[in-house]
């Protein structure tokens, strides 16, 4: 019998457990139900392909041509000379006007200047700027899902506290009915007030309803009437900041060095092996090509230095462009810091109100209740009317709610500020 106890209170445990919602278990599902975070694979296969291509740079490049030409004049022997020969018996007619070739050609870099180099390094720093961007778009998401979960644990606490004070309605309603001294006039005063907190109720559940269905909507589930558990009210120690904004600050400036390699390594010479081959008439014996107009195998190997000095031009007011990108970036950078540090002060004043406030609340709550209880009494041996105890009820209402309404929003107030330093 002990054993189906213990068996049914963990069963009721994991059952409750599962239907409750954390803060923490909320922002996970939003940001694998959000539709950006796609971005995240699409980026990592763009910077895989970027990669393979700068990786490409050193296969030996192939290229095949044909050509058929026809030129107004080709090397020939003087006259003179072809005569002489002729006249011993040696023909040689020249090189023809119509000239063809079939080639197959082979290039392979020895170095590159530090291009493919660079061409990586780009790849690879757009790819995390990208990413940072998105960390930054799936963050503020992040924010929009505090709002709604805090919204709803405020409205939950709310409704908590409007029920009691209906309860609280309810109850001396009932004495004021079963007082036959009372007059009609004291039920219809409490059944008014019973009825507009009512309607009140109302509100906040259709409020609450509302948030709950938009919260759904970000995590992709149905969250109905599961619990919302009350997150730890435990303020960091560092305000130190970890936002991704500072990353993607820091990925921007990274692409721009990455481009400043660019740029100097256009500047830099190319050294390259080539092999061609063609068959085709005229051959590279230009004296068997003049003497018949047979096709002939044809090869050459070699090494080839290039330098474009051309880039040298505009290389210092580009790397100048991309200095003052750099500051820009700086600039942005600084000016968020500065909000956000902004923020956080007025965050962390707020956070110190509220807990000043609290440490107060639970005094005037109680001091209400007394004041409400001797109100009932009064109310019972007819030394006051309704109208006095209701506004004693609403008294004690009214802190009891700004009581509880003041945690909720110490708690969203602790969060916000881990939000803004991503603590």
């Amino acid at each position: 019998m002990k054993r189906v106890v213990i068996l049914c209170v963990w069963l009721f445990s994991v059952v409750a457990g599962h239907a409750q919602l954390s803060l923490d278990e909320c922002r996970r599902l939003a940001r694998e139900n959000y539709p950006e975070i796609r971005q995240y694979d699409l980026v990592h296969q763009t910077e895989q392909y970027n990669l393979s291509n700068a990786a490409r740079a050193w296969i030996p490049q192939i290229a095949f041509s044909a050509q058929a030409t026809w030129q107004t004049d080709a090397p020939n022997f003087p006259k003179e000379l072809t005569g002489m020969l002729a006249q011993q018996g040696l023909e040689i007619p020249g090189l023809r006007k119509d000239q063809y070739k079939v080639a197959l050609e082979l290039n392979q870099t020895i170095w590159d200047g530090g291009k493919s180099v660079a061409d990586k390094r780009i790849a690879r720093a757009e790819a995390a700027e990208q990413k940072t961007m998105t960390d930054v778009d799936l963050y503020e998401l992040e924010g929009r899902v505090d709002d709604l979960y805090f919204g709803i644990l405020l409205l939950d606490e709310r409704i908590a506290q409007t029920n009691l004070t209906l309860n609280l309605l309810r109850s001396n309603l009932e004495k004021v009915q079963r007082n036959g001294v009372a007059m009609q006039s004291d039920a219809d005063v409490l059944e008014a007030e019973l009825l507009s907190v009512g309607q009140q109720l109302i509100q906040f559940e259709s409020s609450c309803d509302s948030y709950r269905r938009m919260l759904g909507i970000f995590i992709g589930q149905k969250v109905g009437d599961r619990k919302l558990q009350r997150p730890s009210a435990v303020q960091p120690l560092s305000g130190e900041s970890a936002r991704p904004e500072l990353a993607m600050f820091a990925a921007k400036i990274d692409r721009l060095t990455a481009q400043e390699k660019m740029v100097k390594s256009s500047s830099m010479p190319r050294l390259g092996f080539f092999a061609q081959g063609y068959y085709g008439y005229p051959g590279l014996d230009y004296m068997q090509s003049m003497m018949n107009s047979d096709w002939s195998w044809n090869a050459m190997l070699g090494v080839k230095l290039s330098w474009n000095f051309g880039a040298y031009y505009t290389q210092k007011n580009n790397l100048n462009k991309l200095r003052i990108s750099r500051q820009q970036v700086e600039v942005q950078r600084d000016v968020f810091l500065f909000n956000m540090n902004l923020q956080a002060a007025q965050e962390n004043g707020d956070i110190a109100r509220l807990r000043k406030a609290i440490a107060d609340d639970d005094r005037i709550v109680a001091l209400r209740r007394s004041v409400r209880e001797a109100a009932e009494s009064k109310l019972r041996n007819g030394i006051i009317d309704t109208h006095d105890l209701l506004s004693k009820i609403t008294d004690e209402s009214t802190a009891s709610m700004a009581r509880s309404m003041r945690e909720i929003e110490l708690l969203k107030a602790i969060y916000e500020y881990k939000h803004t330093i991503n603590r």
